[in-house]
């Protein structure tokens, strides 16, 4: 998958550098709240401002010319854009791994090069993350793996929508759910979740290569769907989610941030999907919804 990084430059508005350190990082804020309403997924801050990255199919010039415009408080931005190197991002953290991460007191996510050693747990789930996203060590995940356990998967179809490692596509088979079904837009995560369903010895795992369309090649409906992504992909595939889910599903979603949470409720609510529960941690969010029909 190919990135673009956009690097956001803040200065005063008659191009002198901005040396209040307060009002620098406020506007790296504004900057990243913005620039994430536009599709854009992580953020590095930098001593002149911030750099986005952001999909390249996802580019849109006119639309950071418009955020650059907008920025308040005097604030002057400008920016260049590059293409990102096409390398494996996460390849010092891949060697080294990642602590192990326990969810609840039944299940522990560990990286295969740091076995856990802790109290026997009823799910033990080993990862080997090849650039992909979701090991356990981000709020978001942790979120929707708590939300699998509290609830009874047993015979259930679980769909797990933008499934990077596939370690929710694997908490839902080991706890009990008869068929899983993963789709990822990265050719990367949908080998990894493989890799990694083998790994935990999960055999009842299918994983397709694209975005949301995938659905038209899928038979059937869902008892549960899992979409920790974007935001804004959140809000454009909501209805086509909505529309594979059997009456008194569950639709659980994070990926977001608490001050996007009514936005993303309202459209639910709109397509007659009810909100069960809500979860935050930090300044994360995940939302439960059951469809009424």
């Amino acid at each position: 998958m190919k990135y673009d990084i956009v690097k956001f430059t803040l200065s005063k508005t008659d191009g002198q550098p901005l040396l209040d350190d307060e009002l620098m990082q406020t506007g790296r804020d504004i900057v990243a709240a913005m620039a994430g309403e536009a599709g854009f997924e992580s953020f590095e801050e930098t001593p002149h401002g911030i750099d986005g990255y952001i999909q390249t199919s996802l580019f849109s010039q006119e639309a950071i010319e418009g955020l650059a415009e907008a920025v308040p408080l005097d604030i002057k931005v400008t920016f260049t854009v590059s293409e990102a190197e096409d390398k494996d991002w996460n390849e010092t953290w891949e060697n080294e791994g990642f602590t192990p991460i326990v969810i609840g007191k039944e299940c522990v996510i560990h990286d295969m090069r740091q076995p856990y050693t802790g109290p026997a747990l009823d799910m033990d789930i080993t990862i080997d993350a090849k650039m992909s996203f979701g090991t356990g060590t981000h709020a978001t995940t942790r979120m929707v793996v708590a939300e699998l356990l509290r609830n009874d998967l047993q015979g259930k179809r679980v769909l797990d929508c933008g499934c990077g490692t596939g370690i929710l596509s694997i908490v839902a088979s080991k706890r009990g759910a008869s068929k899983v079904v993963g789709y990822d837009i990265d050719e990367w995560s949908v080998a990894n979740t493989l890799h990694n369903a083998e790994l935990n010895r999960v055999y009842n795992v299918d994983v397709l290569h694209g975005d949301i369309h995938v659905l038209s090649h899928i038979n059937g409906l869902f008892d549960v769907i899992v979409a920790n992504i974007n935001r804004n992909v959140l809000l454009a595939d909501m209805a086509d989610m909505k529309d594979v889910m059997h009456a008194g599903a569950l639709l659980v979603l994070s990926g977001f941030y608490n001050s996007d949470s009514m936005m993303i409720a309202e459209r639910a609510g709109k397509m007659g999907l009810s909100l069960v529960s809500t979860e935050t941690e930090d300044d994360w969010c995940c939302l439960t919804f059951r469809s009424e029909s």
